[in-house]
């Protein structure tokens, strides 16, 4: 029986599937517990039973015996394996007692409970903005050291954050996973039919600026309207010193100096240095009108565009001469105006 048992110990675990974890207890192993401690050939760490040896020797091997029937995906742990089938059933276990947001991990539910409490322990040094979690002031010190590490294998561009190259990697591949099922609209990101729905088909605004009362669809809009208020600008252009709100509208600046224009049409082919600049420009390849006047039923490709129209209906007139005090309703004609009094 003790040879058995020891041949079992440094015997490399079996290939198992997701269909098969419900008939494995690890508990089995238990059973097996020796009282002496069972060594790792290859970290030459000790553990006191089988199990947690096992699960030591995939990850020092590198092994990932537990296959996801799925999606084939495959890890180094069982449990790693059945918190990853909450990926596929959709299962959201942990669920916040503040809100009943819910999560598939537990971790999840723990970063997301730190938003309630308020509290943000962990600081820049550098700039003191602070943080829930560890992992996003680790990400943030990367905005200071220009450090990149994740690189595309494709086109070789370099993120400071992981996520954003997992989103890049889905423009090389034009899959598109996420369907409208309104309008059936697809989308490579979660995010972005998430915001489409939002935007298009709910017309929900649910996050209000406390300044001046205005209505966004995200909270991250919101939070970016913000800084109109602040007149805080941080980012400074370190060619003409002119200064941003944001480092991405600073990043989106740089490109007039560089010249670069990495957004390219795949219609035409006409290259723009701005994310937007395309996005504008492919809705003259499409009759697509998708904001409606609900005023006179009048539609228009662009949202701006639409706003703009209102102000014939409203008389609403925002933008003043600060020699005259003459108003109009569109910035461009105000821009006209002034060079009268030039």
């Amino acid at each position: 029986m003790e040879e058995n048992i020891s041949e079992n110990t440094h015997a490399t675990p079996k290939i198992a599937h997701s269909s098969e974890i419900s008939k494995v207890s690890l508990g089995h192993f238990d059973a097996q517990l020796n009282e002496n401690p069972q060594d790792c050939e290859i970290s030459a760490k000790s553990f006191r039973d089988t199990t947690s040896l096992i699960s030591r020797s995939g990850i020092c091997m590198k092994e990932k015996p537990y296959v996801c029937d799925v999606c084939s995906k495959a890890f180094g742990r069982i449990h790693v394996l059945k918190t990853h089938l909450r990926v596929h059933t959709k299962e959201k276990p942990y669920v916040c007692v503040v809100c009943s947001q819910a999560f598939t991990q537990s971790g999840s539910l723990k970063s997301h409970l730190l938003i309630h409490s308020k509290e943000k322990p962990h600081a820049c040094e550098i700039c003191s903005k602070t943080f829930f979690e560890k992992s996003k002031l680790i990400a943030h010190l990367r905005a200071h050291t220009k450090e990149k590490p994740f690189r595309c294998d494709v086109c070789s561009k370099a993120f400071a954050v992981r996520n954003t190259l997992k989103s890049h990697l889905l423009t090389h591949s034009k899959e598109k996973l996420y369907g409208c099922k309104v309008c059936g609209k697809a989308f490579t990101l979660r995010c972005h039919l998430k915001r489409h729905f939002l935007l298009i088909h709910t017309k929900e605004k649910p996050h209000v600026c406390e300044v001046c009362s205005k209505t966004f669809a995200r909270s991250g809009d919101l939070k970016s309207h913000l800084l109109a208020h602040s007149k805080e600008k941080p980012h400074a252009c370190e060619v003409c010193s002119k200064t941003f709100a944001r480092s991405g509208d600073l990043k989106s600046h740089l490109r007039t100096h560089s010249k670069e224009k990495p957004h390219a049409c795949e219609v035409c082919g006409k290259a723009f240095a701005h994310r937007y600049s395309l996005k504008s420009h492919l809705l003259t390849h499409s009759i697509e009108k998708p904001h409606t006047c609900q005023i006179c039923g009048k539609a228009f490709t662009k949202r701006c565009n639409l706003t703009r129209h209102l102000r014939v209906h409203t008389k609403e007139k925002p933008y003043s001469c600060d020699v005259c005090s003459k108003a109009f309703s569109d910035s461009s004609n105000l821009k006209t105006h002034l060079s009268i009094h030039s």
